[in-house]
């Protein structure tokens, strides 16, 4: 019987251990605001802050799930060139050292008019 708690207590913590260490990373994009309408004769400035957690290693940038760009500081800023009219996705996502996406992601809806 002391076996079969022990064993059940093992299998909670492993299927709790990945939980744990996805909530560890996260990721802010402070700009621009989700919604934000943006002009379409103007490079997009992108603000954010990653922690890539246990997991993650640097992070990516994508427009409409095409990667525009690695980001390799945790903290800072990039700029995308003028985007196309229309709507559109902005999303950053932490991946590991091989540039596989952990699961941690955000993302911002813009409309470029």
């Amino acid at each position: 019987m002391r076996t079969l708690k022990l064993l059940a207590v093992l299998l909670a913590f492993g299927f709790y251990v990945p939980f744990v260490l996805a909530a560890d990373a996260s990721i802010t994009i402070s700009s621009p605001a989700d919604g934000a309408k943006l002009s379409r004769t103007e490079p997009t400035k992108i603000d954010y802050e990653v922690i890539p957690g246990p997991k993650g290693d640097h992070a990516h940038l994508y427009v409409d799930d095409k990667q525009e760009d690695v980001l390799h500081k945790l903290k800072g800023s990039d700029t995308l060139e003028a985007l196309a009219p229309g709507k559109h996705d902005i999303c950053i996502k932490i991946v590991n050292r091989s540039h596989t996406p952990i699961g941690v992601q955000q993302c911002v809806k813009v409309s470029v008019e």
